[in-house]
């Protein structure tokens, strides 16, 4: 199924949700042993931490310290309770991990990403945060609005990459890492794959690295067409 247009952005939420099922369901079985791949919230982006649910199952139990606190303790009672000004971003991507590591991922831009200035700037400083961890990224971005503004434009000023203007819609995959060439100053490799989008054309095939030497390679157009057909007016 060609790329819809997508200057209308209703049923995108739906479309988008069906995307990341596909695109899940094309990647997991192509992984080698000791990857796996899930779909992931913005919390999990915490790349220190564990991501998802564990591999493992746990068969036995032992008594709690004596210094757990039970339940209704005064000792559990905060101190003061209000409410922030933000709301938990509810957006999800793919992610792959090794063997708990979080090692790439897949983001699908959504119209909310870059509808505002401060969005934006969220949300650049989030895609950078995957490759400035050493993990890879492919970014989907479907929607030309608002003028003049790229993801992959502001990813590539921020780390100096030179590349020519990106203008959305689009489809970029980064690989991070690797031998930097002895004439190179110090810094970190990144490899691209870019891969520009029209409406009424077919979506090309692009590689998700999973290291230097291995990679699935992901058929944007078979994904996006079992997640689209059943949500593109």
């Amino acid at each position: 199924m060609p790329l819809h247009d997508w200057k209308d952005e209703r049923r995108w939420d739906g479309v988008h949700l069906l995307w990341l099922a596909q695109l899940l369901d094309w990647i997991q079985p192509r992984l080698p042993p000791g990857f796996r791949a899930y779909v992931g919230s913005v919390p999990a982006l915490t790349l220190e931490a564990g991501n998802g649910k564990p591999d493992v199952t746990l068969r036995g139990w032992r008594a709690p310290p004596s210094d757990v606190a039970p339940k209704g303790s005064s000792a559990l009672a905060p101190d003061r309770e209000t409410v922030a000004t933000f709301t938990l971003d509810p957006q999800r991507a793919i992610h792959v991990d090794w063997h708990g590591q979080l090692i790439a991922a897949v983001e699908v831009v959504s119209p909310r990403n870059k509808d505002r200035q401060d969005s934006k700037a969220r949300y650049t400083r989030r895609y950078l945060g995957y490759l400035r961890q050493g993990v890879h990224l492919i970014l989907i971005d479907v929607f030309s609005q608002p003028a003049g503004f790229s993801f992959a434009d502001a990813i590539s000023d921020d780390l100096g990459l030179g590349e020519p203007s990106t203008s959305p819609p689009h489809a970029i995959s980064y690989r991070v890492g690797g031998p930097v060439p002895r004439d190179e100053e110090m810094g970190t490799r990144i490899e691209l794959w870019r891969r520009p989008l029209r409406a009424g054309q077919w979506l090309p095939e692009l590689p998700l690295a999973l290291d230097q030497d291995q990679a699935v390679v992901i058929n944007l157009e078979t994904t996006y067409h079992g997640g689209g057909q059943a949500g593109v007016p």
